[in-house]
Order: C-alpha cells, then structure tokens, then sequence
C-alpha cells in the first residue's frame, strides 16, 4: 500500500479547479412544484392498498350518521346541515385523522430522517402528503352528497360546488392533522388528537347549528371544516346566495394556507431534532 502525501492531494485538487476555471459549484436546489409533484406520486402509491379500506369505512361512516338522523330531521335546514357535514366528515376522517396518525408515526419511526436527506423543499413533503391523503377522499365524499341528496330529497344540481369544498376543506383539515402529528410528542398521542379532531368535526359539524348552545357554536366557528359544511349546505337553498358561499370558501382557503404553513413550520422542527 502507497501513501500518498496530503500536499500532492491538495495540490491535485487545486489544479483540477484550475483547470475547470473555479471551485466546483453545486447543482441548482430542487424547485417546489416538481418536488411537490413527485412526494405527492409517491404518496399516493403508497397509500392507495393502505388507505382505501379506511376510505370505506369513513364513507360507511357518514351514511349511517344520515340514516341515523332521518328519524330525527324531516327536512329543510336541518336536512341540509346533516347532509353537508356527513360529506365533509369524510374528508375530515382521512385528512385530519389518518394524516395526524402518518405524521406522527413517521416521526416516532425516524422517517423524516430519509426526508430531511433529499433536496426536497419542507413544504413540498407537507403538501404532498396533504395533497395524497385528501385525494382519497373524492369518491367518498361525492358518494355521501349523492346518498344523502337522495335520502333527504334535496336538489342534486349543485353537488359541483363539491370541486371547490373538498380541496379547501381538505387542505385546511390536512393541515391541521399534519401539524398534530409532528408536534405530537409521541404516536400515540398524534392518534389520539387525531381522533379528537374528527370527533369534533362530527360533533360540531353534522348536528344543526341551532340547536347547539352559544359556548358550543363559539367552538364550531373555530373548526376549518365548519366553512366547508356552512358553504356546502347553502347551496341546497332554492336561491342560494353564491356570495356568502363564495365568503365561506374564502374563510376555509384562508385557514388552509395559515395551517399549512404551520404545518410546514412543525416539519422543520421535528427534522432538524
């Protein structure tokens, strides 16, 4: 075995950079939407065998929850209420809860190690995995609207406003769920404020507003899904009025954005621990 002497090493290494007119640059840093597109690919691979069963049981869920309440409400405002928050508690069971519990998981598992070593952007793991989790639930949450529509004879021609409600809901309660599970301390603690998440979501969302008490609808003004349902459910009216319903859909965009960044700030966090 040879030695070679660190000044011919360092001199080599200086000559190459000669050579090359300069010190060696690095490789620009992975833009934001490809990184995103990827994570979000990958994720829901991943997560499609896993989660699917689970998708059935959120939308089987939801529609007992409406069997249930159709020896209660007859109809009119009520109708509407439990019919918009049935279809948003889908999107609440699998963004807020499922996410929290994988959030919160993958921390305890060491798994943000092999993320925090990919040039990959923080918020790009945060709003693909979002992103891939709230996807699934699209076929549940349009089977409760249409099952419920059916069931409490309300009108079927606005169910479009669904491809605003259940991306921004989405992002909202997805947000939420992703920020539990990284600043949970341990995973079962992510489960179980996971849980108490949806649990309010149904509570607070599927059940009318007036019959609630003045502390309880306080508590479900605070509760990102409740713009979503509130949304959702005026446009069963025989004159909906599309600017309160574009004012709910704001509100909920809003509170997506500022959970997802809190989200992303929890990501950051949690990594570099």
């Amino acid at each position: 075995m040879s030695v070679v002497p660190a000044e011919a090493l360092s001199g080599g290494v200086l000559a190459a950079e000669e050579r090359a007119g300069g010190p060696a640059v690095l490789g620009p840093r992975a833009r934001l939407w490809p990184s995103l597109g990827a994570v979000y690919r990958a994720q829901l691979s991943r997560a499609r065998v896993a989660r699917i069963p689970l998708l059935f049981v959120a939308t089987f869920q939801s529609i007992g929850i409406m069997i249930l309440m159709r020896g209660v409400v007859d109809g009119g405002a009520e109708a509407q209420a439990v019919v918009a928050g049935s279809s948003v508690l889908v999107v609440a069971f699998v963004a807020l809860n499922l996410l929290a519990q994988y959030f919160g998981q993958l921390r305890a598992g060491g798994g943000l190690d092999h993320y925090a070593t990919l040039p990959v952007p923080p918020a790009a793991v945060v709003l693909g995995a979002a992103g891939a989790y709230a996807s699934f639930t699209v076929p549940g949450t349009v089977v409760t609207a249409v099952f419920g529509c059916v069931l409490f004879g309300l009108p079927l021609g606005n169910l479009w406003v669904l491809a605003a409600v259940i991306p921004l809901a989405g992002a909202a309660l997805a947000g939420l769920g992703a920020a539990l599970g990284l600043l949970a301390p341990r995973p079962e603690l992510a489960t179980l404020l996971g849980q108490l998440g949806m649990s309010a979501a149904l509570l607070l969302g599927v059940l009318p507003a007036d019959r609630l008490p003045d502390v309880v609808r306080f508590a479900r003004d605070l509760l990102p899904s409740t713009y979503g349902v509130e949304a959702f459910a005026r446009t069963f009216r025989d004159d909906p009025d599309w600017a309160f319903v574009l004012g709910d859909l704001a509100v909920c965009a809003g509170v997506g954005v500022a959970s997802l960044a809190v989200a992303t700030w929890a990501y950051r966090r949690a990594a570099v621990r």
